[in-house]
């Protein structure tokens, strides 16, 4: 039998976030299998740490989502860390290192009382691709062009997996973005990014500094309520483009209102003469745990 636990990713209490089912010891089980419990489990994500030994210095861990095999994905990598340190390495570590398709992936552990507090993942290097008209984003997200924030680009960026950058001016523009499914999958056919971040600078709480949104229908995932890897591409663009007024960020976004599941994820980061430096951190919470049989 397998043990599998239930977390909330980037959730300051039970029951918001993004929720994640983790799989231990999962070795044995084939991809046709794993892909099966993902579409059954019907998160957004489910992980399986295929070991509870170290292969070079971490663990061997595989994403998957109802549909597909992922290469990376940020509230896995937090959550399956979390499960980890809690279940498998039962001590107080500083740093726990994932070995995911995409390479391996450091996650940072900050402590309250002997129980982790806050999560921090480093996310890889970013690269930026092409930008996109504001006319054809605003089809697809079906809001009005002249919403956009024409200050900065509709743009596709990467840490991982690549998302979609779209800047809107005001809550009220995230909140009435819908994504128009034929005019989606006619814009993503040819590219590679898949997902779509919105975001603004209007947010539901004051103590936050920014309100987003991500679809990935591609993914079969319509909307999702906290998305480590898409707000690492955010947080490099936000760096990039000197959003704030500078090279570096020490940020809290909020996001999954629209889904009942409000979720809070901090982002760091410093472009270093080019080269940008992306950390993404957030607080699990356990929820169940159980066999698998």
């Amino acid at each position: 039998m397998l043990s599998f636990f239930i977390v909330d990713v980037f959730a300051e209490e039970k029951y918001a976030g993004n929720q994640l089912a983790v799989f231990r010891d999962a070795k044995k089980l084939s991809d046709v299998e794993m892909q099966r419990i993902a579409k059954e489990m019907n998160y957004s994500e489910t992980t399986f740490v295929l070991s509870d030994e170290k292969r070079n210095g971490g663990y061997d861990v595989r994403i998957f989502t109802p549909e597909t095999e992922l290469p990376f994905a940020g509230h896995p990598t937090l959550g399956t860390a979390y499960v980890i340190q809690r279940e498998i390495v039962r001590k107080l570590v500083n740093r726990i290192l994932l070995n995911l398709k995409a390479g391996q992936i450091p996650v940072g552990f900050s402590y309250k009382k002997e129980q982790a507090d806050v999560l921090w993942m480093k996310q890889m290097p970013p690269t930026f691709g092409q930008a996109f008209s504001s006319d054809l984003i605003s089809q697809v997200v079906s809001v009005n062009a002249e919403e956009i924030d024409s200050r900065f680009p509709v743009q596709d960026v990467s840490t991982g997996v690549p998302c979609i950058i779209v800047p809107l001016k005001t809550l009220d523009a995230v909140k009435q973005a819908r994504i128009s499914r034929d005019k989606y999958f006619e814009f993503i056919k040819d590219i590679q990014a898949k997902a779509i971040l919105i975001f603004c600078p209007e947010t539901y709480h004051k103590e936050n500094d920014l309100n987003v949104r991500f679809f990935a229908d591609y993914y079969g995932v319509p909307e999702d309520p906290a998305t480590g890897s898409a707000s690492g591409c955010l947080a490099a663009y936000l760096a990039k483009h000197r959003y704030f007024g500078e090279d570096r960020i020490n940020i809290r976004v909020e996001q999954g209102y629209e889904v009942g599941r409000p979720s809070l994820l901090l982002l760091k980061a410093e472009d270093k003469e080019g080269k940008i430096d992306v950390h993404v951190g957030g607080k699990v919470i356990m929820v169940a745990k159980g066999e698998f049989v």
